[in-house]
């Protein structure tokens, strides 16, 4: 048995992860946006399920949350970064209030989950942080800027934080799923306003892509979230763990074509070397 600490648990990747959890008899303590949200979480499984009402933008809260599921569990073993939104739009037509709201959920709120469950995991020299990323923050895609930018930036300080706390027997693994059928791609997803015409070909298509998919995404939130627990288990974890065909895919060919744009210009990236350089 295990104590799994989940941010957003109502629906989606992670309710999936929860309910897989929980059937396995592990404890866990899941956040949700409201009072009867977090009764019926507690009904999956009395005494092992834990509802607890937070919002990821709400430090205070976060910390009081986090301190409560340590008490409930007497030590948590997995933090899961899972709660945040999507966002479509052109970098142009987003507005700078809607960015930072979106780094506020995506960014800022698994940063403060972070900085809460660290002192008691470095205390305990145990431990091990899920960030659930995306493949669109390893992959830029038009009409996703934004969206990617709060992934990438996840990505770098999950990358980051496995190279610092490592030393403490803390590990990290960032998940970045592809399309999941899921409410994600549901018709409230927020994007820019107003819409400019000229990106009718380029940005504009993210959305109606998103939206026209939803429901026949190519993968299964309860299979990924099985995979989730199997990479989570595993005596040497992964530091990036991609879900799906098409997630798998997509990095192929951004990482295919990073290297042969640093292949074909590297004489030039090595042009400006000082004549009294030393090379390792």
């Amino acid at each position: 048995m295990a104590h799994w600490f989940i941010t957003g648990v109502s629906t989606g990747l992670g309710r999936a992860l929860a309910e897989h959890l929980l059937a396995q008899d592990n404890i866990v303590v899941g956040t949700v946006r409201s009072e009867s949200a977090a009764a019926a979480f507690d009904a999956l499984a009395p005494g092992r399920a834990h509802g607890l009402v937070m919002d990821v933008t709400d430090e205070a809260a976060v910390l009081a949350a986090v301190a409560a599921a340590e008490t409930l569990t007497g030590g948590l073993d997995f933090v899961v970064n899972n709660a945040g939104h999507g966002f479509t739009g052109a970098i142009e037509e987003t507005s700078l209030a809607d960015a930072k709201a979106l780094f506020d959920v995506n960014v800022f709120g698994p940063m403060a989950v972070i900085k809460a469950a660290l002192p008691y995991m470095r205390a305990r020299r145990a431990g091990h942080i899920i960030n659930i990323t995306s493949v669109s923050g390893l992959a830029a895609w038009h009409g996703t800027g934004l969206y990617g930018a709060s992934k990438f930036a996840l990505e770098c300080i999950g990358r980051t934080l496995a190279q610092e706390v490592a030393p403490l027997g803390i590990r990290v693994t960032n998940v970045a799923p592809g399309g999941l059928r899921t409410a994600f791609a549901a018709g409230h997803m927020p994007g820019a306003e107003p819409s400019i015409a000229d990106y009718a070909g380029t940005a504009h298509v993210a959305r109606g892509v998103l939206l026209g998919h939803h429901g026949t995404e190519p993968s299964d939130p309860a299979l990924a979230a099985q995979a989730i627990v199997a990479a989570a288990l595993a005596a040497e974890p992964p530091m990036l763990l991609l879900i799906g065909a098409d997630a798998l895919g997509y990095a192929e060919n951004e990482f295919a074509t990073l290297a042969a744009d640093i292949a074909r210009w590297k004489p030039l990236t090595l042009s400006v070397a000082a004549t009294d350089a030393v090379h390792a």
